[in-house]
C-alpha cells in the first residue's frame, strides 16, 4: 500500500531526523489531515518495543489527533513537558472560537513561561501554533526560528508565508529538503510555497496534490489545498466541486471549508448568503466574520445619509 512503499523509500534514504522508525505512518497520516487514521495507527503500535522518546512522541501525536479532531476533554497534562503544552493547545483551542480575550491570555502567558533554557522541540512547536492562531506571527517565529526537527522548519514555511517573506520561506523549503526531501511533509511545504507564489505555480501543486491524494487518499485538508490550487489557477468551479466534496464526503464544517467555499463561489457570482450565516454564526472571531460585519457597519453608516424620505 501507498503508506509502505513510502517507508521503503524512507529506508533507502536516512536523514539528519530520527531513523526510520515505527511513527513513519503516523506522522505521515498526522501530517495528510487523515486525523481518525493517524489516531487509530497511534492506538495499534501502542503495545510495540520503542524507545522512550518515540513513545513520547506517539503519544504527543495521539494527542494532536484529539486536538484537530476537536475532542479536547481527551488531552492530558502531567505526563511530560510536551503534553503539558498539549493541554494548554487543548485548552485554547476550545476557547478560541466563541470565548474572549480575558479567558485566552492566560493560556498564552502560561505557554510562555515554558519556554525558557532546555525546552523541548514539541513545546516549541505547540506554543507557535497557539501564538499564530492568536496573530502573534513574530513570537511564533521565535519558537521555531532556529528549528532542529523538519516540523519546526514547516512552521517557519508558513509563518513567512504569512509575513509575506516569500525568500525566506523558500529557504527554509530548501533546509526542509535537506533535511528529508522525500518527506511527506516537505511536499506538503512545497504545496504551500507554490501556491504562495502565485499562478505561476498552480499547475506544480495541483499536480502534487494529484498525486498525494491518490497515493493516501482524500482529506478535508488536501482537498481545501486543492480548492487553493484550483482558484489560484482560475479554475472555480474545479475549486467549488472540490470543496463540496470536503463537505459531502467528510461532512467538514471547518473555517477553511467555509471561508474557501464563499471565496469560490464569490468568484463565480453564485449566492453565499447561506455561507456568510454560517461563518458569522459558527466562527465569530474568525478575521473573515469580523472583516464582512466591519464593512456592513461602514455600509449601513453611509446608506443613511443617501436615504430618500418618500
Amino acid at each position: 500500500s501507498g503508506p509502505n512503499n513510502g517507508k521503503q523509500r524512507q529506508l533507502q534514504h536516512p536523514t539528519t531526523m530520527a531513523e526510520p522508525d515505527e511513527l513513519y505512518t503516523l506522522r505521515a497520516q498526522f501530517w495528510l489531515g487523515h486525523y481518525q487514521m493517524a489516531l487509530d495507527e497511534g492506538k495499534s503500535i501502542m503495545r510495540r518495543p520503542m524507545s522512550p522518546q518515540l513513545k513520547q512522541e506517539r503519544e504527543e501525536f495521539v494527542a494532536r489527533c484529539y486536538i484537530a479532531m476537536k475532542d479536547y476533554g481527551k488531552v492530558i497534562a502531567g505526563e511530560s513537558p510536551g503534553m503539558d503544552a498539549l493541554a494548554l493547545q487543548a485548552q485554547y483551542e476550545s476557547l478560541a472560537v466563541t470565548g474572549s480575550e480575558a479567558q485566552t491570555q492566560p493560556i498564552i502567558h502560561q505557554l510562555q513561561s515554558m519556554l525558557g533554557d532546555g525546552v523541548t522541540p514539541s513545546v516549541q512547536l505547540t506554543a507557535a501554533h497557539v501564538f499564530l492562531q492568536a496573530g502573534m506571527k513574530k513570537e511564533a517565529l521565535m519558537c521555531v526560528h532556529n528549528g532542529t526537527t523538519l516540523e519546526q522548519v514547516s512552521m517557519c514555511v508558513q509563518i513567512y508565508i504569512l509575513l509575506d517573506r516569500l525568500d525566506l520561506a523558500k529557504q527554509s523549503l530548501q533546509q526542509m529538503r535537506k533535511m528529508d526531501e522525500d518527506s511527506m511533509l516537505t511536499q506538503l511545504s512545497s504545496v504551500h510555497v507554490a501556491l504562495a507564489t502565485g499562478s505561476s505555480m498552480a499547475a506544480e501543486a495541483i499536480h502534487t496534490l494529484n498525486q498525494v491524494s491518490e497515493q493516501y487518499g482524500p482529506s478535508p485538508m488536501l482537498l481545501n489545498l486543492m480548492a487553493c490550487a484550483y482558484m489560484q489557477a482560475g479554475k472555480y468551479a474545479d475549486a467549488e466541486s472540490k470543496l463540496e466534496q470536503a463537505r459531502t464526503e467528510f461532512s467538514a464544517t471547518d473555517v477553511d471549508t467555509l471561508v474557501n467555499s464563499i471565496v469560490a463561489l464569490q468568484y463565480q457570482q453564485k449566492p453565499v448568503g447561506e455561507l456568510v450565516m454560517a461563518l458569522k454564526q459558527q466562527y465569530p472571531n474568525h478575521f473573515m466574520a469580523q472583516g464582512l460585519d466591519t464593512v456592513q457597519g461602514a455600509f449601513d453608516r453611509e446608506s443613511v445619509k443617501y436615504r430618500v424620505a418618500a
